[in-house]
Parts: structure tokens; C-alpha cells; sequence
């Protein structure tokens, strides 16, 4: 029997190899002789760098960049030295885990070290680079990072760094010049006779757009600790980044399903670097070449650590699970936790969960790898 485990993390508690690897310890106990292929995945959020990085063998840089409050820190991304392919996450940089729980200021938290990362996987001749959006401490629409990347925006004379509510009387933006930049410029121009540009792929797993009742800040916003006043004013201050883009430039991507994502910067890196939003499972599948993979198997064994509603909306079960399909392929999920909502479950010929009666949610997060053994076991017997 031939078996393929491509799950994603449980978050908090195991990241996606670990998931994979406990599936498989408890396979191996009953199925001894079963051979079996490991897929870590991801969806665009947390652990997108490294599913890609393991599925295509890369290695990690680092770079010095700065944190949603300005602090120096080191980040990591993942290079992949045959396709000049750099991938990294905005969380790396501008995520909440950067951040104390006393320290959450949606007004002051911006994306300054994501435009510094970028920048620098550039300036190493990165000719693609692909953003995990995820996780972000920030509401900022991409202001921080287009700074980074040398942009300016000015309020009538005066130079605008900060705070985020500032953009409200955002009157004009400047791009920097074409001969400077290893990044597409929003007009069009290429970087400079002869330069290589790198092109930029936005993996998301939402698809709100920048404003509105579904946009970034108010959907998002309140998780990162915004007021209500803080959300009005936050609101009024993209609607202005987003109308002084489209004055400018002739573009206009507040609407553009993926832009809210990660507090807007979805929209920063399409309008400031000429990005492509993608699905981040698709991007992740394709990277390494997960339906090749499939193609040979007789099951699919997926997870993350929670099967609900949401997860028809672009996440790893759900996106495993339709490629199975299309292979003619039997699927099944072991999750930390399931709801009863149908259409979720009917993806799948078996779903198996962590929770436990009697046990709390910390504990189960404990002791996630022995019951994904648990899982494992029940399920292969049951084949």
C-alpha cells in the first residue's frame, strides 16, 4: 500500500513535518510494509516558507530587519539556490508573535522589516519571490514596506513615517526611481536597462478585500487589539493610501479579493511592487509538485488543527482533499478538532480528530503528536 500524508501544522502544537511524522509512526505500526511519502503543506499563512523550503530542498538566510515597532531584529527566509527562488512570511517580520501581548498598537505596528526583506532577497538576484501573508501584527495596508522599498508619501510638504492614522491626509505619493529598483514599479517601468526584476507572488489564505465590513481592519483589525474609534480611523486612513494609488497611478486593487489579507499588505505589495495575489495552497501545491506525488498513491492522509467551515475557504484539508479527488484518489483528515457542519466533513472518506472528551484544549494541544499516533493506528486499521 502506498500512502501520501500532506498535511499542514496544528498551530501551537506541531508544525506540519511534525503532523506528517506522527501520521506516519502510527501508520507504520499497523502497516509495516506500507510505503510512505511525507508532504508538509501549507495555505500562504505560517509555515508556508518552510513547506516550500522542505519540499524543494532549500536552505535559510538571514537578513537584519525591523520588527512591527522598529526594533532590530534578524529574520530568516527560505532561498532555493537553482531557481534564484526566495520565499518568505510577512509574520517573519510584522507578525503578532514579534510581539508581547501588552505590546499590540495597530496604529504604530507597520511592515518596515517586510519591505527590508524583500530588498534584500533582491538585492542577492532573487529572480521570484513568494510572501506567505499570515499572522500579521499590522493594519497598515503595505505603507511600512513600500517605505522600505523607497517609496515616499507626503502630506502636502510634510514626509508621512508614521502613524498609520496619518494617511488620512495623505495628498501624494513618490515612487523611486526606476534605475534604483530591483522591484516593478507601479507605472510599468522595469528597473533599468539590462536589470533583472523579481517578480512577486502574494500566497494568501483569505480572500477579503482592503475596505469595507469584510475588509482587513474590520475583520482583522479588532484580533490586533484596535478600539473602535482606532477602527473608523483606521479605515478613513487605507480609504485615502487606496484613493491617492488610484489618482496616481490608474489602478485601483482595494477590491481585488486577497488585498485586505495580513492588514491590508496584500493590497501594498500589488499597488508598491507589482505582486500577483494567488491562493497560498495552490502556490505551495505547485511548488512541489504535489499531484505528482499523488499521482502513484492508493490514499491521501491530510490535517491542521481545525476542520470547520473555514476550511472550504482555501485551506490545506480542503485543497488536498479536491486534488484527491480529481486523482481518484481516497482521502482522509486527522484534525485537532471538528465541527459537525457536513460540508467540510464530505470532503473527506474519514475524518479522525485529537479532541478528547474530559481533556482540555491545552492538553490536547500536549499531547497532539501521541493522538495523531492514535488516529493513525484506528485509521489504518480500518484499511
Amino acid at each position: 500500500m502506498r500512502i501520501l500524508i500532506a498535511p499542514d501544522k496544528f498551530k501551537g502544537a506541531l508544525n506540519a513535518r511534525e503532523v506528517a511524522e506522527s501520521i506516519a509512526a502510527g501508520l507504520r505500526e499497523v502497516l509495516p510494509d506500507a510505503e510512505i511519502d511525507i508532504a508538509p503543506m501549507a495555505d500562504g499563512g505560517e509555515g508556508t516558507a518552510e513547506a516550500i523550503s522542505d519540499g524543494l530542498g532549500g536552505s535559510w538566510l538571514k537578513c537584519k530587519a525591523h520588527d512591527p515597532l522598529g526594533r532590530e531584529i534578524e529574520a530568516h527566509y527560505a532561498w532555493i539556490d537553482q531557481d534564484k527562488l526566495a520565499v518568505m512570511e510577512m509574520s517573519e517580520a510584522a507578525g503578532m508573535r514579534r510581539l508581547r501581548a501588552n505590546e499590540f498598537d495597530v496604529d504604530l505596528a507597520s511592515t518596515f522589516g517586510v519591505g527590508e526583506m524583500i530588498l534584500d532577497a533582491a538585492e542577492r538576484g532573487a529572480r521570484q519571490i513568494i510572501i506567505g501573508l499570515g499572522g500579521s501584527a499590522t493594519n497598515d495596508g503595505g505603507f511600512g514596506m513600500a517605505r522600505a522599498i523607497g517609496f515616499q508619501f507626503f502630506a502636502d510638504a510634510k514626509q508621512l513615517n508614521g502613524p498609520i492614522h496619518e494617511l488620512e491626509k495623505l495628498t501624494r505619493v513618490v515612487a523611486p526611481s526606476p534605475a534604483a529598483s530591483r522591484l516593478p514599479l507601479p507605472e510599468g517601468q522595469d528597473g533599468g536597462e539590462g536589470k533583472a526584476l523579481a517578480k512577486i507572488i502574494a500566497a494568501v489564505d483569505v480572500r477579503n478585500p482592503l475596505l469595507g465590513v469584510n475588509g482587513a481592519t474590520r475583520v482583522f483589525g479588532p484580533q490586533k487589539g484596535a478600539t473602535p474609534n482606532q477602527i473608523d480611523e483606521l479605515e478613513r486612513a487605507l480609504t485615502r493610501l487606496a484613493d491617492v494609488v488610484a489618482e496616481q497611478f490608474g489602478f485601483d486593487y482595494r477590491d481585488k479579493p486577497g488585498a485586505g489579507a495580513a492588514g491590508g499588505i496584500g493590497f501594498g505589495l500589488m499597488s508598491f511592487c507589482g505582486a500577483t495575489i494567488r491562493p497560498g495552497f495552490d502556490v505551495v501545491a505547485e511548488s512541489i509538485g504535489l499531484e505528482a506525488k499523488m499521482k502513484d498513491v492508493d490514499l491521501v492522509i491530510t490535517g491542521e488543527g481545525s476542520l470547520d467551515r473555514q476550511t472550504l475557504e482555501g485551506k490545506t484539508p480542503a485543497g488536498v482533499a479536491r486534488c484527491a479527488r480529481k486523482l481518484g484518489k481516497r482521502v482522509y483528515a486527522i484534525v485537532g478538532r471538528a465541527t459537525d457542519e457536513e460540508e467540510s466533513r464530505k470532503l473527506f472518506d474519514g475524518v479522525y480528530q485529537n479532541a478528547r472528551p474530559g481533556i482540555s484544549d491545552e492538553q490536547n494541544m500536549k499531547r497532539a503528536a501521541e493522538f495523531l499516533r492514535e488516529n493513525a493506528r484506528e485509521l489504518a486499521n480500518s484499511l
